[in-house]
């Protein structure tokens, strides 16, 4: 079932669970992820960043997205990730996507608000739904030019009441592509936060994020947390394996069983963590 994000995140809330958002690459860890989710019953979101939608056209990930997710036996949003450009933007929206997020994180406060408004505007009239950043989460390559800002809950008020984003991307703790999980989740700061306002929450550089923390951000407004490295991982260590293990096998339908079951293997794991 193909879905924007709105409803299933604020079910979840309401229900003191979390929606996993998975980047994916293709056809192999998206499938990998809608068979986690259906196993778990549990909606999902599929996600696609900057490398991925630079690697293969955006309306081919939307058109094979929005074919799986159709068939799906849960809902099924198909998001796409830390858009920078109105354009690109635009253009997913026109081709299928039904959910965007637009990352003005590194901008003074005034200019994120009013780009983001002019996304939402977009996005309302093609029922297409809208996350954005306030504050800003880091990466853990410090060859990356991306600088950590922490949320200030006051300006998390004002930005989710003038914008009227659908979700609200807040930086406490977490780092991007961080490989093990050592992340400190700064609970005074997020639970000040949602006293202040009612827009379902989203944790990036959840990969990071300790089992026990993922289950306990699920009491507090988080509608959505992104997960992609540990998915990655998983797969491209197999991957390795079976190469390593079986050398004269070339067909990529043999060598990519494993990596999958292992992508699934991850996904229901935080799926499960997350309430469901």
């Amino acid at each position: 079932m193909l879905v924007n994000m709105k409803g299933i995140l604020e079910d979840a809330v309401k229900s003191n669970r979390t929606v996993a958002a998975f980047n994916v690459f293709g056809y192999e860890d998206a499938k990998a992820v809608i068979e986690a989710a259906e196993e778990s019953n549990a909606p999902v979101i599929l996600m696609t960043n900057k490398d991925a939608v630079e690697f293969m056209d955006i309306e081919y990930f939307a058109k094979l997205f929005g074919i799986m997710a159709k068939k799906a036996k849960v809902p099924v949003c198909i998001h796409l990730d830390h858009a920078k450009d109105y354009g690109l933007i635009a253009r997913a929206i026109k081709v299928g996507y039904t959910s965007v997020m637009y990352d003005g994180s590194q901008l003074p406060l005034e200019e994120n608000i009013e780009n983001t408004k002019e996304v939402v505007k977009l996005a309302n009239a093609c029922n297409v739904t809208v996350e954005g950043e306030i504050g800003s989460v880091a990466y853990s390559d410090k060859n990356l030019d991306v600088k950590s800002i922490y949320t200030e809950p006051e300006e998390a008020e004002y930005f989710a009441k003038e914008t009227k984003v659908h979700a609200l991307a807040v930086a406490i703790g977490t780092l991007h592509r961080m490989q093990v999980q050592e992340a400190e989740i700064q609970y005074d700061r997020l639970e000040k936060i949602i006293k202040l306002i009612d827009t379902p929450i989203v944790i990036h550089g959840s990969t990071g994020v300790k089992d026990e923390d993922l289950q306990r951000l699920t009491k507090y407004n988080v509608g959505k947390v992104n997960i992609g490295t540990a998915l990655r991982m998983a797969f491209a260590n197999t991957l390795r394996e079976e190469m390593g293990n079986n050398p004269n096998i070339f067909d990529r339908t043999k060598l990519f069983r494993r990596p999958m079951e292992e992508v699934k293997k991850v996904a229901v794991s935080k799926i499960k963590l997350l309430g469901w």
